[in-house]
Order: structure tokens, then sequence, then C-alpha cells
């Protein structure tokens, strides 16, 4: 089975993209984020082409902002919209979808930006991070949580954490809330497979940072352990980021029970250029 996360950044500019690249790499499940389409849009634009390539979907949408889906060639049953309890901003925002897929629950995941450390939409991403971690509780060992977790994990997921101190992504309170959702049983797989390379899955459009490897990871698949000892293969596709009008994210790939690649990673292809020695300067964060 090949999982794979993308925040397409909008799906209409990125559909020519996206179609070409699920034909080629064939993964089996396939989670987005940022679609910013309403679910009748991404069904208009959509539906045809993805069935021609064999996948079912499932979406969560609203206009012009955040939207997620799960695109499925192993079966799609049991579809959930959102999860217990989360929050809004003031109303439910279209950040999280789910279904089985060959027998594995399956969460597409788009975690609020929070913005700034003072403002209200940081303690929304804080409890909506709490109530995901109840919501999945019950489905471990058997999950896949896929997406833009709006989180670097550590200070090895940002080219300078210097340049990001004062901001979010990377303050002690989110990092916790990734840690205790992690604590639940949950393994970041390209972490676990790569636990000393620099890897990173976004990279700002501006400054030329994607050439120069200015990037974090904040694009995560986090599995159930049984699931994560499967993993033969765990990777950035930094291809995806390349050429005119990408996404400013890069697909993140796991491949379980069989690579068809091969053991690769952890970007591929590497980059050119290596991230500047930490305290370089600061640089922007991704927006909300």
């Amino acid at each position: 089975m090949r999982i794979a996360t993308w925040n397409v950044n909008s799906a209409r500019q990125r559909s020519p993209r996206l179609l070409a690249w699920l034909e080629q790499r064939r993964p089996d499940v396939v989670c987005l984020q940022e679609t910013k389409l309403t679910d009748e849009a991404f069904a208009e634009l959509l539906d045809g082409p993805l069935g021609e390539l064999g996948y079912a979907h499932a979406h969560a949408g609203q206009s012009a902002w955040n939207g997620v889906a799960v695109l499925s060639r192993i079966g799609l049953e049991d579809v959930r919209t959102g999860f217990t309890d989360a929050p809004g901003f003031p109303d439910p925002e279209a950040r999280a979808v789910s279904a089985v897929c060959g027998g594995v629950r399956v969460h597409s995941l788009y975690v609020p930006n929070g913005r700034t450390p003072e403002s209200d939409h940081y303690t929304y991403k804080l409890a909506w991070l709490a109530a995901l971690r109840d919501a999945v509780a019950a489905d471990v060992p058997d999950v896949l949580l896929c997406g833009d977790f709006n989180i670097a994990p550590t200070d090895a997921d940002v080219f300078d954490p210097a340049a990001y101190v004062g901001h979010t992504h990377v303050t002690p309170p989110e990092r916790a809330a990734l840690a205790a959702l992690m604590d639940l049983g949950l393994v970041d797989v390209v972490r676990e497979r790569w636990p000393e390379d620099t890897v990173y899955s976004y990279w700002d459009y501006r400054a030329g940072m994607f050439h120069k490897n200015l990037g974090m990871r904040i694009d995560l698949i986090l599995a159930g352990a049984p699931l994560a000892a499967r993993a033969k293969a765990a990777w950035i596709d930094r291809e995806a980021r390349k050429g005119k009008g990408p996404s400013d994210h890069a697909p993140v790939i796991v491949d379980l029970d069989r690579a068809p690649d091969g053991d690769i990673g952890p970007m591929i292809p590497p980059p050119s250029a290596k991230p500047p020695k930490p305290g370089s300067g600061r640089l922007p964060q991704p927006t909300p």
C-alpha cells in the first residue's frame, strides 16, 4: 500500500499537476489539504478524471479556504467528516475527513495555522489538536493521520530555528500538543526512517527558498505502531515541488509492505543547496 499526503494549495490551480502526479506515482491512498473548493466544485472538477484513474474520493470542503480529501483505489468506507467535539473558529471548518481504506482508518487533516502565539487562532489550534487526540484515541493502532500539521516537531525540522523564535509552528505548546497525540502510540514514519537527515516538506514561495533549501517539515504521516512497522520506504517527493505553478508543499509518501521504488529518501531528488548555518536571519513561514 502506498499512502501519500499533499497540501495542494488549491485543487483547481493544481489539478493538472495532481492528475499527472497520480499517474506517475500511483499511490493507493492520497490525502489532500487546502483544496479550497466546495464539495460540489471539487466533484465537478475531479469526479471524471479521478474515476478514470480508479480513485473514489471523500471530500470536505468550503469555498476559497481549507478543504480536505481522501482519494482511494483500495476501498473507501465509513466516511466521516470532521471529528467529535472539534472546535470551530467560530463555526466548524473543513479541516478533517477520514475513511477506511484497505482496512485502515485514514485521516486527512489540515491543522489550523495559529497565526501568532498571542491570537485567538493559536488558542483554537491547541484546542483543535486536543480534540483530535481524544477523537482518534480509540482507533490506534490501526490508524493513519496524514496531513499538514502546521507544526515542525523539533528544531531539526526547521532550516534555522532562530529564524522562527516568537512565531507559531515551533512553540513549546504546539509541540507538546503534537507529542501528546503521538503518545497515543503513533509513529512519525518519515523521521523514524530518517532520524538524522535534513528533511523538509514546505518551502515558502518567496526569496528562492525552495532552491536554497530553506524549508520546514510540517507535513506528516503518523501511523499506529503495527502499521509503521510495515513501512518499507518513507520520503518527500521534491520533484512535485519543482517547475511552473507548484504548491508550496511537496507530497509525503510512505510505502507499506512493498516499496516500488526501493528504500529511497529522504527527499527525492536531493536538494543541490544546503541550508545555511543557524542564525542566518528571519524568513517567512506558512500563511493561514
